[in-house]
């Protein structure tokens, strides 16, 4: 069978050609990379308002007497942290304290959560909920199929969102509105996983064209632009936010991310507690590491990191950063002490190129706080 007859198409797909989209495969969809150029549609985004078709993502609701318990159990944040109308990132941890997915939970009510998951691991995430559901009184559905996303994204995404959803305006960092939009059941978070502030609709397929189509047509005059999975990846990568499948996966642990602090050890038991509390006692032997270059190149992924004369590891995530104008890269080093400052290098078309350990984020907007995710 080819690779193009089990491609997945969301229901913007159309919308996408007409507007010029470049269409690739990504993780078995067919999304767009870009519509006018990258860099621009990354500036847009930094200074004004991207939308992005994130429909591939997945939607599971978590409902009933036990849904708490059972988040708890299956998340390495702490659940009850959140109440209605809040939301939290997480991992999703396995026995061994490797990542499952990450995700985001929002509450919508008592004993009612709305989980989103990354595209590649719906069917898988769902799976190992059932799974580890046993015994819990709660009800779990995949409505993945079901809903179509929007991300609008930027310092104006709060003026853009108003436009047809009024209500979400003064949704506060993480919160999740639900609400009837275009008389259909929908949902509203503000998470923004493009290191600005940003508002996801979560809408039925029925709507989703009707959305974006009046999102870019009312939000042209606060210069909202469609935006591609090519300026979404140099955004994120900025903010130092993890793509799952490239920075992280099943045998990855969230301390080897430098994502410490999701891991809640303290809340009570929870699946790979014990793994990871051995490994925050005992100490990491990688850990995911900021990159910066010194002199032009575009590094990317499989790139090699060389310290002192030796590789002590490869790129996972690298492109050239438009608001920098440098090359950076995230990658697991063995030398999880390194500092920022300390002198590297990356191999380049067989050239060593002079870099440095940073500290992410690399880039912080100004229109968040520090640590905001």
């Amino acid at each position: 069978m080819s690779t193009s007859a089990v491609l997945r198409r969301t229901a913007l797909y159309e919308s996408h050609k007409s507007l010029g989209g470049k269409i690739v495969d990504f993780h078995g969809w067919e999304l767009p990379v870009q519509f006018e150029s990258i860099i621009k549609e990354h500036e847009a985004t930094r200074r004004r308002c991207g939308l992005f078709d994130v429909s591939h993502m997945g939607q599971v609701f978590v409902t009933g007497p036990g849904a708490l318990a059972f988040l708890q159990k299956v998340n390495a944040n702490d659940i009850a942290r959140i109440g209605p109308g809040k939301a939290i990132y997480s991992h999703l941890p396995n026995e061994r304290g490797g990542v499952v997915d990450d995700v985001i939970v929002s509450c919508l009510a008592q004993g009612r959560y709305l989980v989103v998951v990354n595209a590649a691991t719906a069917d898988k995430d769902f799976a190992w909920f059932q799974k580890h559901a046993r015994g819990f009184d709660v009800a779990l559905e995949n409505k993945s199929d079901h809903f179509g996303m929007i991300a609008a994204q930027g310092p104006r995404a709060a003026e853009v969102t108003a436009l047809i959803a009024p209500a979400a305006f003064s949704l506060p960092r993480f919160g999740a509105l639900e609400l009837e939009l275009y008389g259909q059941p929908s949902f509203i978070t503000r998470t923004g996983y493009t290191g600005e502030d940003g508002f996801e609709f979560i809408v039925p397929n029925e709507i989703v064209v009707r959305v974006w189509e009046d999102l870019l047509a009312q939000g042209r005059s606060l210069g909202a632009q469609p935006c591609g999975l090519g300026a979404r990846d140099t955004l994120r990568l900025e903010a130092g936010y993890l793509l799952y499948g490239q920075d992280l996966d099943d045998n990855i642990t969230t301390y080897e991310a430098n994502y410490g602090w999701v891991v809640k050890l303290e809340k009570g038991d929870f699946i790979g507690k014990d793994a990871l509390k051995k490994q925050r006692t005992e100490g990491i032997l990688r850990k995911l590491t900021g990159v910066k270059l010194l002199e032009r190149g575009v590094p990317r992924a499989g790139a090699s990191v060389l310290v002192d004369g030796r590789e002590a590891g490869k790129f996972c995530s690298a492109t050239y950063s438009p608001s920098l104008q440098s090359g950076i890269g995230t990658g697991y080093l063995d030398r999880p002490d390194l500092a920022p400052g300390t002198k590297a290098s990356v191999v380049l078309h067989g050239r060593e190129i002079p870099a440095e350990i940073v500290k992410t984020p690399f880039y912080l907007s100004s229109n968040l706080k520090k640590g905001d995710l």
